[in-house]
């Protein structure tokens, strides 16, 4: 029985390490995508521009998708194989809320954003930065970006603090 318990013990600490590196993946490529946009937004060079958006274009189709699905899998394994469950705390609960926001602003926000920049990018060359829907696409892959990395914070924060105990039963 106690070589079942430490099997258990182990399975867990191998499934949270992954969960942290994949959730440690997700914010790091959030703060890279900061980074290249405030590189884009400050460049007068046509080529830096559609690296920038190129590069966050290929992490959003790669990178932020399976670090994603990778978190989220091991994330849900976590709460069905510990005793703290899917809906048994309104800490995880609002984790689950926060998860589902960052995905329709990660994986599919950013796809989309950082498509439609590097299609403007590619057909207009330096005159996309005074295109109005270039602008606003700019703006809203901006907004994208901080909440992303805000939500991401806010994930780990909860992790951390567990605040609002159990429900009741």
């Amino acid at each position: 029985m106690n070589g079942l318990r430490k099997l258990g013990i182990t399975r867990k600490r191998w499934l949270l390490t992954l969960h942290l590196l994949f959730s440690a993946i997700m914010l790091g490529v959030a703060i890279v995508f900061l980074f290249l946009s405030i590189t884009a937004a400050n460049t007068n060079d046509e080529g830096v521009l559609q690296a920038c958006y190129t590069m966050m274009h290929m992490l959003a189709k790669t990178t932020v998708r399976y670090s994603t699905i990778a978190a989220l899998a091991t994330g849900i394994l976590l709460s069905v194989w510990t005793p703290w469950g899917l809906f048994k705390h309104y800490w995880i609960i609002a984790k689950e809320v926060l998860t589902f926001f960052f995905i329709i602003i990660g994986p599919i926000g950013m796809y989309w954003w950082t498509l439609r920049a590097v299609t403007l990018v590619s057909s207009e060359r330096g005159h996309a930065v005074l295109d109005p829907d270039f602008i606003v696409n700019s703006g809203q892959l901006r907004i994208g970006i901080v909440l992303q990395i805000v939500s991401l914070v806010g994930l780990f924060a909860i992790s951390v603090f567990k605040p609002w105990g159990s429900r009741k039963r």
